[in-house]
């Protein structure tokens, strides 16, 4: 799968996987692109020892991907990501509205 992105839209992927909460489906949801290519383009842009660092902190434990018992059980993903759309739509608001005031 080949996604064309912005380098803004590359940074803000790499900003939000370094997040240790904000799990992988808020960036598909937000950008098309799954797990594996998040992976791909942290590999292809980081340094190998922060990349290193970055994937020995995903696969810690740490909350990467969302809980089950967060998720609903429908396969509508607006009803099943609900709660992370609104944590992403309100991240765009603030961001857009730290960028007109600077």
């Amino acid at each position: 799968m080949s996604i064309e992105l912005s380098e803004i839209e590359k940074d803000r992927i790499i900003e939000m996987a370094w997040e240790d909460r904000t799990p992988f489906e808020a960036i598909t949801i937000q950008f098309g692109l799954p797990e594996k290519e998040v992976i791909k383009l942290m590999r292809g842009t980081l340094k190998r020892s922060s990349f290193n660092l970055w994937r020995k902190r995903v696969n810690s434990g740490s909350v990467k991907n969302m809980p089950k018992s967060a998720t609903p059980k429908s396969t509508d993903l607006n009803a099943r990501y609900s709660a992370t759309s609104q944590v992403i739509k309100s991240r765009k608001d603030k961001l857009i509205a730290v960028s007109f005031c600077t």
